[in-house]
C-alpha cells in the first residue's frame, strides 16, 4: 500500500539542488538526476542483455532504494559521502532504514527485506548494482557538462573532471557504457532524454516545487510500479508498468508540455497531437536505439495509458480488471495503461496539492487539483484504491 509519507519523501527530491556550490545556468535537481540514471541504467541493461541475464525487478528496486536512500543523507558532497560510507557505511544505512522503517512497511510483502539485502549483501544484484553505479556516473557526467564551462577557473574543477572520468572508465567492461562512450546514436537518445529536464511542467504558473518532464516520468514510473507490486504482477508485467512510465513523456522533448486543457480545447486535436507524436517517435527517437529495440518501444508508447496483452505476438486491447484476472503472466506480457494514466494523474494532482500547500495559488493549479479530485474520489482500478490516495491531499 503507499502512505502519504512515502509520496511526500518521493517528491522531496524535487527540492534537492544538486552542484549547488557551483555557478549553473539551471536547477539541476535530485529528481531529475535520478530520472536521467534510470533511463541510462535500461539503456545499458538492453545493451549487457547480450551476454548475460538481468533482474530488472532488482534493478528497478536497486534504483528505487538508492533513491530513498539519497534524499535521506540529503545533499553530501560526493568525496564527503564516499569517505562516510567507507568509514560508517554500515551504520549510515542502518539509520537510512530507521528512518525509512515506518514509511515502507506498508508496502508489497518482502519490499522492505529486499531494501535491506540491497544495502548489506554485497553479492546480491551484483550486476544490477554495476549497472546503476556506472548510470549513476553517466548522469553525473551529463550534467557536469552543463556548469563546467562556467566554472572551468574554479578551484578544484580539475580534480571533478578527473575523478568522473575516472570512475566512468572502471565500468568501460560493461558493453552499454562503451557504447554511450562513442557518443554515436544511442548517446543522442539519452542526451535527448536529459533535455525533458528543461522542460518544466505548468510552465503557465508559478509553483512549489518546480517538477520538469523528465522528474515527472520518473515519479510516475515508481508510482506505477508501487501499484504493480500491491497487485501482485509477474515479473514482465512490472517491468513493462515501470518502463512504460518511465518513458511515457519522451514524445515531449520534440513536442513540448502541453497542457491537457489545451489539448481538450478543440475537438479531435488531441488525437491530432498523438498522431504528430507517433510520427517523431517512428522518425526522430526509435532510429536513436538498435532496431532490436524497436517493438518493445513500440508497445511501451503506443496506446500508454490503455491496458493491454500480446497473443501470438499481437497487441490486444484489454480493461485493468481483466488484466488482473486473467493475464497476469509474462507470456501475455501486459501492461496497465489505466493505472499508468492514473498514477500520471496522481502525480499531478500531488503537484497541485504540495503548490497550494506551500501557498503558491493560481486558478490554473486549483482548477487542476478539484477536477482530478472529483474524477478519482471515489475510484478503483483493478483492486486499487485511488480514491483514498487521492484523499491523502
Amino acid at each position: 500500500m503507499i502512505t502519504k509519507e512515502l509520496l511526500e519523501v518521493i517528491h522531496v527530491a524535487a527540492s534537492i539542488q544538486r552542484w549547488n556550490d557551483h555557478i549553473r545556468p539551471i536547477e539541476l535537481t535530485e529528481l531529475d538526476k535520478q530520472a536521467h540514471k534510470m533511463i541510462i541504467a535500461f539503456v545499458v541493461a538492453k545493451f549487457e542483455e547480450s551476454k548475460r541475464e538481468i533482474d530488472y525487478r532488482k534493478l528497478i528496486e536497486g534504483g528505487l532504494f538508492e533513491f530513498l536512500h539519497r534524499i535521506i543523507l540529503t545533499d553530501i558532497k560526493p568525496p564527503v559521502f564516499h569517505k562516510l560510507m567507507a568509514k560508517k557505511g554500515r551504520q549510515l544505512n542502518e539509520w537510512v532504514l530507521s528512518r525509512l522503517d515506518t514509511i515502507i512497511t506498508d508496502i508489497e510483502e518482502g519490499f522492505a527485506d529486499r531494501f535491506k539485502k540491497y544495502l548489506f549483501e554485497s553479492d546480491y544484484a551484483a550486476i544490477e548494482k554495476r549497472i546503476l553505479k556506472a548510470a549513476h556516473y553517466l548522469a553525473t557526467n551529463w550534467e557536469f557538462k552543463i556548469i563546467y564551462a562556467l566554472n572551468s577557473h574554479s578551484y578544484g574543477i580539475k580534480q571533478t573532471k578527473a575523478e568522473i572520468d575516472n570512475e566512468l572508465e572502471d565500468y568501460f567492461d560493461l558493453i552499454g557504457v562503451g557504447k554511450l562512450g562513442l557518443f554515436k546514436k544511442s548517446y543522442h537518445f539519452i542526451d535527448l532524454c536529459g533535455q525533458l529536464r528543461f522542460q518544466q511542467r505548468w510552465a503557465q504558473t508559478p509553483r512549489i516545487p518546480k517538477t520538469s518532464v523528465l522528474g515527472h516520468m520518473l515519479i510516475v514510473a515508481i508510482l506505477s510500479y508501487l501499484c504493480s507490486l500491491q497487485l501482485k504482477a509477474c515479473p514482465k508485467r512490472l517491468y513493462n508498468n515501470y518502463f512504460t512510465a518511465l518513458f511515457h513523456d519522451i514524445p515531449e522533448a520534440l513536442t513540448r508540455d502541453i497542457a491537457s486543457p489545451v489539448k481538450r480545447s478543440v475537438e479531435g486535436l488531441e488525437e491530432i497531437i498523438k498522431e504528430y507524436e507517433q510520427t517523431q517517435l517512428e522518425e526522430k527517437i526509435l532510429p536513436l536505439l538498435p532496431s532490436a529495440w524497436h517493438k518493445e518501444m513500440r508497445y511501451f508508447l503506443t496506446d500508454e495509458f490503455r491496458g493491454r496483452i500480446l497473443k501470438d505476438g499481437e497487441k490486444e486491447v484489454v480493461a485493468a480488471s481483466k488484466i488482473d484476472k486473467l493475464y497476469n503472466q509474462d507470456k501475455y506480457s501486459p501492461i496497465d495503461g489505466e493505472i499508468i494514466k492514473a498514477c500520471d494523474n496522481l502525480a499531478a494532482y500531488i503537484e497541485a496539492s504540495l503548490s497550494l500547500e506551500h501557498g503558491i495559488k493560481s486558478h490554473q493549479i486549483e482548477t487542476a487539483k478539484e477536477e482530478l479530485y472529483r474524477i478519482y474520489k471515489n475510484k478503483k482500478i483493478a483492486g486499487i484504491n485511488f480514491g483514498r490516495i487521492f484523499d491523502y491531499f
